[in-house]
């Protein structure tokens, strides 16, 4: 649609231009400029990374990652074609790759940002502010992900897999951004076009009564209950297994830890919604955990070869924690109940496993530390 200006005899049409015309590039100017004034293309939303791409095996990064105010992971994709390309697919890839992000990993990731703009703002409290919260919530942070596709203009082919899938309960806008030239001035006209702002509440309405149930579920005294009795059955299947947790007593939390003999460092059962990892915690002093971290980062070989997979080493620059952790997509709190105790069995196994591979290195580790003066 054309933009118009009222003047003294009559409308003048402003004409539209591209941002190739106008010299503006997609990474250096429309990202800049939305990293700055996201509100732009997305209301009560805070930047927390750039380029973000923290995954192993793959090159590709996101554009913008966001939080909204409902503490959602938001995914912005930008182009400057006047088709926007298949950045719903991209976009759903990302989506897919962010979604198992825990409040620690969007700190560490915001914190980067931070710092990267020159910015001291402590991570944390500025993500806890934005949200209103007083205390980190795992169980209610990126229980979602929501998709921003920010282009000139969409294809047909691209507007009509957005509908199909927001149909089906994903959340994904397109807002259009066009180019005008006025005389020099270069104006940018934001249109949301998926949902149409007019129809949005309705399809909100829609997505909320067919996730009726699941909303139902995630209700916080809810899900306490399950884990409280998730975390029981675990803890009465674990004997002769491992004596860690022997002393360990059921919790609401969504993790439970038990020592390794060094302070500071546990072994860690996390269940989520649907899965669950097991961990070999350091969560002591920042720079004692780096140290420690790298030790054992030595030894990653000898170490994942006695558990038998591949881990995810995750050291925590920015914050005092970092983990050894092996994800276990068996199941979770939501899993069918028939079914827990064949997920806990995993679970428990991969714990041993474990502590099988990593306590041979406990002495070590604990000298390597006393020698360092940060035992």
């Amino acid at each position: 649609m054309p933009i118009f200006e009222v003047g003294s005899e009559g409308l003048r049409d402003i004409k539209e231009t591209t941002f190739s015309d106008v010299g503006l590039k997609e990474r250096s100017d429309l990202q800049r400029l939305l990293r700055k004034q996201i509100e732009v293309v997305s209301e009560d939303t805070l930047v927390i990374a750039e380029e973000f791409g923290e995954w192993e095996g793959s090159r590709r990064r996101i554009d913008l990652l966001a939080i909204d105010t409902q503490a959602n992971l938001v995914v912005i994709e930008l182009k400057r074609s006047e088709d926007g390309g298949h950045m719903e697919l991209q976009a759903l890839r990302y989506a897919a790759m962010v979604s198992t992000m825990t409040f620690d990993r969007a700190v560490e990731a915001y914190s980067a940002y931070l710092t990267r703009q020159g910015r001291e703002d402590d991570a944390a409290q500025s993500i806890l502010g934005f949200l209103g919260w007083d205390e980190p919530d795992e169980d209610d942070f990126a229980q979602d992900v929501r998709l921003i596709l920010v282009s000139a203009d969409f294809s047909k082919e691209l507007t009509t897999s957005v509908m199909w899938l927001n149909e089906r309960g994903l959340d994904i806008r397109c807002v259009r951004i066009k180019p005008y030239d006025d005389n020099g001035r270069t104006l940018i006209d934001v249109q949301q076009v998926i949902p149409l702002p007019e129809a949005q509440d309705y399809m909100i309405s829609i997505r909320e009564k067919a996730g009726k149930e699941r909303i139902d579920r995630t209700g916080k005294a809810s899900r306490h209950l399950l884990r409280r009795e998730f975390w029981e059955g675990l803890l009465g299947q674990i004997e002769g297994k491992t004596t860690l947790f022997d002393n360990v007593s059921p919790s609401k939390e969504n993790w439970i830890l038990a020592g390794s003999g060094i302070s500071g460092f546990h072994y860690c059962f996390v269940v989520r919604l649907k899965d669950g990892e097991i961990s070999f915690v350091l969560e002591a002093e920042k720079e004692k955990n780096k140290a420690a971290f790298d030790w054992l980062h030595s030894r990653r070989q000898d170490i994942e070869q006695s558990f038998g997979e591949p881990l995810v080493w995750r050291r925590a620059d920015n914050l005092k924690r970092s983990d050894i952790t092996f994800v276990i997509p068996a199941g979770g709190i939501f899993t069918e109940k028939s079914e827990w105790p064949k997920v806990q069995d995993t679970m428990i196994d991969a714990l041993a496993h474990l502590e099988k591979a990593i306590s041979p290195h406990i002495a070590g580790l604990r000298n390597h530390l006393q020698s360092l003066g940060r035992d």
